[in-house]
């Protein structure tokens, strides 16, 4: 899996519950190979996916593509990830902390339907 296909999926595997009544923007800065800029808007339960980056995100988060792919997949811890240096959150860290209750893993729920 690469973080385009994860940026894809993204906003199917949103926990709209977790989701509502936020208005946020994650910016997601990823090195080596299939790395990338992307950004999220969260607002009114519904994630948008861009490519790119955003003109001021509530939080940013930079690590290599590889562990972001392991993290998302599960097999990266994400805090042991931030104690490590392997990922860099700037901003809101509050934001932060929630990521993991905002997105279901990619083939949990409605995702696995469609593999």
């Amino acid at each position: 899996m690469t973080p385009e296909e994860i940026f894809k999926e993204m906003p199917a595997n949103l926990n709209a519950d977790a989701a509502k009544g936020m208005n946020a923007t994650i910016q997601f800065n990823l090195s080596g190979d299939n790395g990338g800029q992307w950004y999220v808007a969260i607002k009114d339960g519904k994630a948008d996916v861009s490519k790119g980056t955003a003109t001021s995100p509530n939080m940013t988060l930079s690590m290599t593509s590889s562990d972001y792919v392991d993290m998302i997949l599960g097999k990266l811890n994400g805090q042991m990830a931030f104690m490590s240096g392997k990922l860099k959150i700037s901003g809101d860290m509050g934001l932060a902390m929630k990521m993991q209750s905002l997105f279901k893993r990619p083939g949990e729920g409605m995702a696995a339907s469609k593999a």
